[in-house]
């Protein structure tokens, strides 16, 4: 503050000298401009307002610390361990060859920390609410937020159970796979087909969680927006064939704009793209298609 002080009665001081100096006259003397003085005046005005800013001190290499890392949680979750790490590595003995990751999990594939495998999706959006469940005993290790959690949901015996434990789908997808999870059933043929619900008290909460969740994990995945991916009663439409859907319309859209812009048609390549990203239907009506021992055939409409 007394720096401070110090700076701001030297700028105003340095404001009255300039708006007091003296222009050479036609005839050689020393003369006063009132141009002058105007522009002193303004200039001591100028340095008297920035003298009520807050002037910032040249910081200090020397004087600046650094903070410690906040570890939020961290310690907490180490005070809430069930167990000891000597405690939770013997218990760990045998388990993995006994609660393998699934088969599919070995091969490449594009899954992440917050993108599963196709085949989990799959798996997952099949559960219901009856879903019989097992969770890996004591399968992470102590001192996580993560290890006071799973202690907790992994007494769950059902889906419906461990949505109430507070997990959620995506929790299900990451455990189930690194072979935490053993699924004894039942399970549904096919995911949920909202659009087929003509109720929604038909739903349990573990069919609405599901739901919610798949949706925007589509829409994330396709690049599609969640609203789009919204299914009308009766619309005949499920959500994965919904947003297979949309895919190949903006593949299509895209397909004409470039040939128009270019002045040629439609490649051939280019159509059998759309046909691929389209989603067909079941259908079993089509009986003079029909394979030997099919009920079935992928088809559709178009025109």
């Amino acid at each position: 503050e007394r720096r401070r002080g110090l700076l701001s009665r030297h700028r105003v001081g340095l404001a009255r000298a300039v708006g007091s100096m003296a222009m050479p006259s036609k005839n050689g003397g020393a003369a006063t401009s009132g141009k002058a003085t105007a522009k002193g005046k303004a200039s001591a005005k100028k340095a008297a307002k920035a003298s009520e800013q807050p002037v910032k001190a040249p910081a200090k290499a020397s004087a600046v610390q650094r903070l410690p890392r906040r570890k939020i949680g961290v310690e907490e979750a180490k005070a809430a361990a069930k167990m000891t790490t000597d405690e939770w590595r013997a218990l760990q003995e045998g388990l993995a060859e006994a609660w393998p990751a699934p088969e599919y999990m070995s091969k490449a594939g594009e899954g992440s920390h917050t993108c599963y495998r196709d085949e989990t999706y799959a798996i997952v959006t099949r559960w219901t609410a009856e879903t019989k469940i097992r969770y890996r005993p004591h399968a992470k290790a102590p001192g996580s937020k993560s290890h006071v959690r799973y202690e907790e949901y992994s007494k769950a015996t059902t889906v419906a159970q461990a949505l109430s434990l507070g997990t959620w789908p995506s929790d299900w997808c990451w455990d189930y796979e690194r072979g935490f999870i053993k699924v004894d059933g039942p399970v549904r043929d096919e995911p949920l087909d909202i659009s087929k619900i003509s109720e929604d008290t038909q739903l349990t909460d573990v069919d609405k969680a599901i739901n919610r969740w798949y949706r925007r994990e589509l829409a994330r995945n396709l690049g599609l927006k969640v609203a789009d991916l919204n299914i009308g009663k009766g619309s005949g439409e499920s959500l994965i064939m919904r947003a297979h859907r949309l895919v190949a319309q903006r593949d299509a859209k895209a397909a004409l704009a470039a040939a128009e812009k270019e002045g040629r048609q439609i490649a051939e390549a280019e159509v059998l793209a759309v046909l691929r990203a389209w989603a067909f239907a079941k259908n079993p009506n089509r009986q003079n298609v029909l394979p030997d021992g099919s009920e079935w055939v992928w088809s559709d409409t178009l025109g």
